[in-house]
């Protein structure tokens, strides 16, 4: 379900683009230090939002450095390390785990049964240090395993059920902005959840697998039924977005939320602009 969290790249800075890259090695280097090598092979660029966005909004101090790793073993890259990557890492973790379990049971997937115990020993540790994210995202996953056997057709409940899981990630701490980032958080997880609907509508009616939006399985107007609804729900993740005071990094963000989250619809229906 995750995937569109990512920056334009191609369009970005190359200051941002270094910025970017390097706050993406440190989440690598963050989920190394906190778990295990193994440990990094969860790594997505979802999770770098989140170090980005409350990087700016909190300004923990950070620790700059340039290392060789299997993925790069020739050249040292340039990362960047906070508490907010630690943080970012860990909510890493319980997602890739829970998202395991979630394959596991619904497909019944051996694969990711076998990576979900690889990840069980790490995430009793996030469970330990983050109960209130984890029994978050479990319950949410829980109730949208529900909707989706009910075969509930309005997309609306199983939106806001990504959206609760979001709230609680993007809370590190339960302060004066917390309420802010679980009103930006829900908005982005109901815009996940429905961008993801909406890419997946085909392989879901070919696997009949759930999708809210079956019913609009091919008509001609969906580019603009689908886009519509997706910038409804992105415009009101724009507005919570500008009531925090972030300075640093924030055009790199509006590049991930104005651009970075409309590449594959854009490519899906052949169009340029969001």
């Amino acid at each position: 379900m995750f995937g569109y969290l990512v920056a334009a790249a191609n369009v970005l800075p190359e200051a941002e683009l270094q910025r970017y890259r390097a706050c993406y090695c440190g989440l690598c280097r963050s989920l190394e230090h906190c778990f295990s090598q193994t440990a990094r092979l969860t790594l997505n660029y979802d999770m770098t939002f989140l170090v980005l966005l409350l990087g700016s909004l909190y300004e923990p101090a950070e620790a700059a450095d340039a290392l060789r790793c299997p993925r790069h073993p020739m050249q040292a890259q340039p990362y960047v390390t906070s508490a907010v990557s630690d943080y970012a890492a860990h909510m890493n973790i319980a997602m890739a785990y829970l998202k395991c379990l979630d394959d596991w049971k619904d497909d019944r997937r051996l694969t990711a049964l076998a990576e979900a115990k690889t990840l069980e020993a790490a995430y009793r540790e996030v469970q330990r240090l983050y109960p209130r994210q984890c029994a978050a995202i479990e319950a949410a996953l829980d109730r949208l395993s529900l909707l989706e056997q009910s075969g509930e057709e309005a997309p609306d409940a199983a939106a806001d059920c990504f959206g609760a899981l979001m709230e609680e990630i993007f809370v590190w701490r339960e302060d004066r902005w917390a309420a802010t980032l679980r009103h930006l958080a829900h908005a982005l997880g109901r815009f996940i959840y429905l961008m993801d609907a909406v890419m997946d509508l085909d392989d879901d009616l070919k696997s009949g697998s759930y999708n809210p939006f079956k019913a609009y399985a091919g008509d001609a107007e969906n580019e603009a039924r689908f886009r519509d609804i997706l910038k409804m729900q992105l415009g009101e993740c724009l507005y919570w977005f500008d009531k925090l005071p972030l300075v640093q990094d924030e055009g790199l963000m509006k590049n991930i939320l104005c651009v970075g989250l409309w590449v594959g619809f854009n490519q899906k229906y052949s169009r340029k602009d969001p």
